[in-house]
């Protein structure tokens, strides 16, 4: 299936969502999965919950620019250089999006056991307003979000889909864009999948504006 620069405006709440879902044809989004796969040095990192050494449920890799280090659940990861893989990748949502990325966290979901929990990408170090753009490469998982009341932090319950809660799939070559109002009124998270569920590689590009960016989310 070839590429395209097709898309569709999702209709949220107090943000701005945008899916392109084949940005990337088949055939390259089966080159740059087996080529980031292959080629990245992934991380197993830990986090620290109620006094006990947990490893994150995926593996991870930070890339940026020169000074864009980021701290996340006492997480502290400095940035390798980009590579031409990464390059190429960001320039092609680059040719859709009218935001420049400096940063780029990878997150390696080997089956549907890995995951990630609910949070927004709201550190001060983004800016007010930040825009995330999520490349997909892989096995389709369901991606949810949730409206924060008044800021609070998503629960662990989802519940049926509606006004303040949606759930899209995001297809092999995909890319979501998360614009304006999206972090600073929505959650998202990666649910675990209780059947087998293939691989994926997921890549969030984000601006740091000018210092290292501290999560202030617990992210497990």
């Amino acid at each position: 299936m070839p590429s395209s620069t097709a898309f569709r405006d999702i209709a949220v709440v107090d943000g701005a969502l945008r899916l392109y879902p084949r940005l990337f044809s088949v055939e390259a989004s089966k080159r740059y999965f087996d080529d980031l796969k292959r080629g990245v040095d992934w991380q197993s990192e830990h986090i620290t919950m109620f006094g006990r050494s947990l490893p994150l449920p995926r593996l991870t890799a930070w890339f940026g620019d020169p000074g864009t280090r980021y701290t996340y659940s006492g997480i502290s990861a400095e940035p390798a250089g980009w590579t031409p893989v990464l390059l190429r990748i960001k320039a092609r949502i680059e040719e859709v999006s009218t935001s420049r990325f400096n940063s780029v966290l990878l997150n390696y979901y080997r089956d549907g056991r890995d995951s990630v929990s609910w949070h927004s990408d709201d550190e001060p170090e983004l800016g007010p307003e930040p825009v995330i753009g999520s490349v997909s490469f892989g096995s389709e998982r369901p991606f949810q979000l949730r409206y924060r009341t008044n800021g609070a932090a998503a629960p662990d319950s989802f519940g049926e889909q509606g006004r303040d809660r949606l759930t899209l799939g995001l297809p092999n070559g995909s890319y979501l864009e998360m614009g304006a109002g999206m972090q600073r009124n929505w959650a998202h998270r990666l649910p675990k999948r209780p059947r087998p569920t293939g691989e994926r590689i997921n890549l969030t590009f984000r601006t740091i504006l000018g210092r290292r960016a501290e999560s202030l989310n617990a992210d497990y």
